[in-house]
């Protein structure tokens, strides 16, 4: 039994970690619950199962990425005392290096398209970063874009850790060994359909490739927004010219070797519209905030439903918060501006 007499506990302070506190914020991530969709799904055979992954401490699935990835550049001496961070993001990835920059004592460095809500510059400033807003509308490969910002900012930073959430494969190790089991755990094996948003494509090829180890049965649906290049790479191994949207945080324009095409089934296109409905629709029908990327995977969720058998149980993954875009698709004022509302 574990003492709580205060003369004692200083001795039992590792054990006691493991019992009724954690050591830090990091250590509460995972373990997101699965909820049932009603009334958006009432003429839905199946089940549709929803992960709230902003239920993680910054508020999105990128935590459990971007803490695996700097613990291993810890462990391997990539990352030293002192050093720096530095990361492309468009946000979410952002806030979960800047969370562990701030628990470690790092300095963290990031540059971020300038389409990203306001809330998503303002979070990474909150934990003490540095900010460089890029332009958009620009190539990847351009000196100006922020994937190329990034790159340049590292190369000139002394004892710089570059995360390079785009090209790094752990990215995909981190859902294969973390957010896989776990939903597969959590289904107790029963999942027949993922569905999911495509930006890095981490997330969903290394939940797609531990499912697909357990059961090769089971659907892997991608999601990706109008605009790019994925889709049409998948359909028919051409790069589009891609364009820009407005959804943030799925989507790319240029080939990830972070996504593996080989453990997805089907793409569904969604456009900035269906997108944001859906999470406005989410959040009035079901209770749940959640951001644009997460409305784009609802949207086509109900899409794929009238496929979907009595013994169906598909689970969508749900990136972030809502909170993060209360200037932007929750505003009625935005979406008529943006022409969304009529």
């Amino acid at each position: 039994m574990i003492s709580t007499d205060p003369n004692k506990v200083k001795g039992n302070n590792e054990t006691l970690a493991r019992n009724f506190y954690h050591a830090n914020i990091a250590e509460a991530i995972g373990n997101t619950p699965l909820i049932r969709l009603n009334r958006l799904t009432k003429d839905c055979k199946g089940i549709i199962l929803v992960k709230p992954e902003f239920l993680n401490p910054t508020g999105s699935i990128k935590d459990r990425m971007a803490v695996y990835i700097l613990d291993q550049a810890v462990k391997s001496g990539k990352l030293r005392p002192g050093g720096t961070i530095v990361e492309a993001t468009s946000g979410n990835t952002g806030a979960a290096v800047a969370m562990y920059a701030a628990i470690y004592g790092y300095k963290a460095i990031f540059t971020i398209p300038d389409k990203m809500s306001d809330e998503k510059i303002d979070t990474l400033r909150a934990f003490g970063a540095e900010v460089h807003v890029c332009p958009t509308a620009v190539p990847a490969d351009s000196p100006d874009s922020y994937y190329e910002t990034a790159k340049r900012i590292a190369s000139l930073t002394d004892n710089a850790y570059f995360v390079g959430q785009y090209h790094n494969l752990m990215n995909i190790e981190a859902h294969y060994k973390l957010t896989g089991p776990e939903i597969w755990k959590q289904t107790k094996g029963q999942i027949t359909i993922l569905i999911g948003g495509i930006g890095t494509g981490g997330t969903i090829s290394g939940i797609a490739k531990f499912l697909k180890e357990r059961n090769g049965k089971i659907r892997i649906v991608a999601v990706d927004p109008i605009g790019s290049v994925y889709y049409d790479y998948f359909k028919q191994k051409k790069m589009i010219e891609p364009h820009t949207y407005m959804v943030e945080g799925i989507g790319e324009d240029m080939l990830c070797p972070t996504i593996d095409f080989s453990v997805i089934d089907e793409i569904i296109q969604v456009d900035d519209r269906q997108s944001f409905i859906a999470a406005r629709e989410l959040a009035r029908q079901e209770g749940i905030l959640a951001g644009g990327s997460s409305g784009a995977a609802v949207h086509a969720a109900l899409e794929y439903a009238p496929r979907m058998k009595r013994a169906d149980i598909a689970v969508v993954i749900l990136p972030d918060s809502g909170l993060k875009y209360m200037s932007k698709f929750y505003s009625d004022e935005w979406m008529k501006e943006k022409g969304f509302l009529t």
